[in-house]
């Protein structure tokens, strides 16, 4: 009976479709690395800007990039760009690129995409907001605590108007044709 419920003789039951050759044929994919690739802070009107009362209006910029390293080597690029204004000036303006080398291997080309700019930049995020709390931190301000990003929502969202731009494209009249 506990021969049965044996996983070592399940998994090995003669079957040479089964039995592991040593080839690396599994799907896999992940972060290699991650890295500060750019920073930059300005704190254009100090020592004015600390001086200011009024609520600071923030414009936060979110952009998702990859390029192609090798076959199996990605870099992909998070960059985020924070400013504060006030009616009195801008307080002060936060330039980041974030990276991460990402490995990937037998993975279906749609799967790659997803994983480059949805998968690994909500990985990468929390090391990015975390880099901007403290650089405006160290500019003299309070740090600032970027809200969480859903990027698997904003990729899927993209595809979705991509094709519909798309559909609508191949719906309109050729040029020149009858009309």
């Amino acid at each position: 009976m506990a021969d049965e419920g044996d996983v070592l003789k399940n998994l090995d039951d003669g079957n040479a479709a089964n039995a592991g050759n040593g080839a690396d044929n599994q799907p896999v994919a992940g972060i290699i690395s991650q890295y500060v690739k750019d920073l930059s802070v300005e704190n254009p009107k100090a020592p004015d800007s600390f001086k200011w009362r009024q609520q600071p209006e923030m414009d936060v910029q979110f952009n998702i990039a990859s390029r192609k390293i090798s076959d199996e080597l990605n870099e992909v690029e998070l960059k985020v760009t924070a400013t504060s204004k006030t009616s009195e000036g801008t307080a002060y303006i936060v330039d980041l690129s974030y990276c991460g080398l990402v490995g990937m291997r037998n993975l279906p080309e749609e799967q790659q995409h997803a994983f480059l700019y949805a998968e690994a930049p909500r990985i990468l995020f929390p090391f990015a907001r975390r880099v901007i709390s403290d650089a405006v931190r160290d500019a003299g301000f309070t740090p600032l605590m970027l809200d969480p990003i859903d990027f698997n929502g904003l990729y899927v969202q993209q595809l979705q108007q991509k094709r519909a731009q798309e559909a609508a494209a191949g719906q309109a009249p050729a040029p020149g044709g009858e009309g």
